[in-house]
């Protein structure tokens, strides 16, 4: 996974954030999380539904059984996040909404399914629902 990740990050600098293929028409952004226990910083690249001055991430990971390593170290994260959209390296407040325990999960969890068309595919892979993470930027 890390040298298709490496690929898309490669893209989306080179492009301004601008992605082509399976992400044309789609906003995506890459999130820099510090691991929680390594403190080694990971970047990844995520389809980002827009939801008004907030951007929708989906703890997805393309239907598999657990939820990826960057969920749990965005919610381990004390303070902003750093995230590049198009152009531009931010700060970013964030927060992660899981079914069960937030009742807007099934707003924005609805945008997201909406904005992305392969997340009907990923549920059909798992049983698990997938956090989403609301990251504002600052």
């Amino acid at each position: 996974m890390a040298s298709f990740n490496d690929s898309v990050i490669e893209n989306f600098r080179a492009s301004d954030g601008v992605l082509g293929g399976h992400w044309e028409g789609k906003t995506t952004l890459l999130l820099h999380t510090p691991g929680r226990k390594s403190g080694k910083l990971t970047i990844n690249p995520l389809v980002a539904a827009p939801d008004g001055d907030t951007y929708l991430l989906c703890g997805s990971a393309g239907g598999a059984p657990n939820d990826p390593q960057w969920v749990a170290n965005l919610e381990a994260l004390d303070g902003p996040v750093t995230i590049e959209l198009g152009t531009e390296t931010l700060k970013a407040d964030h927060r992660v909404v899981r079914p069960g325990r937030d009742d807007e999960w099934e707003r924005v969890y609805g945008i997201w399914r909406a904005y992305w068309p392969d997340a009907a595919d990923y549920e059909t892979k798992t049983d698990r629902k997938f956090p989403i993470a609301v990251i504002t930027p600052q």
